[in-house]
């Protein structure tokens, strides 16, 4: 497989859709600028509400949504790769589905994946998330052909739940993506490790967007957006603040991880 060029956009989303939209845009523009034939956008790329209750009035079905059509074309235009690391899509009057989207380089969505793991979690400082209050989760492992191999698609809390990436693993996945909103308190404990065991576990490249600094509605989130190689090693990374994030990526260096440690073969059933 060639060598290519991966982008993450790395982002501070707030409530307002139209300004995260027009963010978004010009920082996928600039990593097509460089290079990049896969772009990836963080969770919740063009809204972080204040709360469950003002996502439900500001989010819209998904033939209603105006940042996907939007997308759609850029990604055309551009001729890229884009995967939209998530948006709320209204699916019901109390819920919305944390949906990712992977746009072809025709515009065309290739995948969708809503967030299986939801972020239901009480934080010694204080800090308390009922994503399950207002959001509905997904029931379905999905992996999508790029034109360098196949890409295992996730969200922010599914890093937790490593068999989940075990399935992307053994199912072949050379790219697994990680779009986050990772908070301040717990991405500054566990955002790099978990990150790293998730490519190292499965000989696999990890692409993680990342939502980084305080937004408009006082949430803090960690940054630190991350590409990283089969091996584990930091091929590159952003800091607090928006920007991109790119590397080149080499599909070969999977099949060489499998080979130095082939663990992928050799799970054994336990009682």
């Amino acid at each position: 497989m060639a060598i290519f060029k991966a982008a993450l956009v790395q982002m501070r989303s707030s409530d307002d859709m139209a300004e995260n939209i027009a963010d978004a845009s010009a920082m996928i523009r600039e990593a097509a600028g460089l290079g990049a034939s896969y772009i990836q956008t963080p969770e919740n790329t063009c809204l972080m509400a204040p709360d469950g209750g003002a996502k439900l009035s500001l989010t819209f079905p998904e033939d209603k949504d105006p940042a996907l059509p939007a997308f759609r074309r850029l990604a055309e235009a551009l001729g890229v790769w884009l995967h939209i690391g998530s948006l709320a899509i209204k699916v019901s009057d109390t819920h919305v589905a944390n949906r990712s989207f992977l746009i072809s380089p025709k515009g065309e969505i290739a995948a969708r994946y809503d967030k299986v793991h939801l972020f239901d979690v009480d934080l010694p400082n204080g800090e308390v998330y009922r994503e399950s209050a207002t959001v509905a989760p997904g029931a379905n492992l999905v992996t999508a052909e790029l034109p360098w191999g196949r890409l295992g698609l996730s969200i922010c809390y599914d890093l937790r739940f490593p068999q989940l990436y075990r399935a992307f693993g053994q199912g072949g996945c050379s790219f697994i993506a990680i779009p986050a909103a990772f908070t301040e308190t717990t991405g500054q404990a566990h955002w790099h490790v978990l990150q790293r065991a998730r490519a190292i576990e499965n000989g696999a490249f990890v692409l993680a967007a990342a939502q980084g600094g305080v937004h408009a509605n006082g949430r803090a989130t960690y940054g630190h957006s991350l590409i990283i190689g089969p091996w584990g090693e930091i091929l590159a990374e952003g800091g607090k603040d928006p920007g991109v994030v790119i590397a080149e990526i080499d599909p070969a260096a999977v099949s060489a991880a499998h080979g130095r440690v082939p663990s992928l073969r050799h799970d054994r059933a336990f009682a």
